[in-house]
């Protein structure tokens, strides 16, 4: 779960959505707000699968 709260990718996602959810209460609701959902779920996607992945490969490691 460290891994998870301490990386720089996931911790920018939780801002994101942070940022995201401002603009959906306050903002106009057009095209460009499912944009930003679907750009946030992507990068979110993206920055598990990093960490998932360093983790795998740490552990790979430790293997050896």
């Amino acid at each position: 779960m460290r891994k998870f709260l301490f990386n720089g990718a996931i911790i920018s996602a939780i801002f994101g959505a942070f940022t995201t959810l401002q603009t959906t209460r306050k903002g106009p609701r057009d095209w460009r707000l499912l944009l930003m959902w679907v750009s946030w779920a992507a990068t979110t996607a993206i920055a598990i699968g990093t960490v998932v992945k360093e983790a795998t490969d740490n552990d790979r490691e430790l293997e050896y």
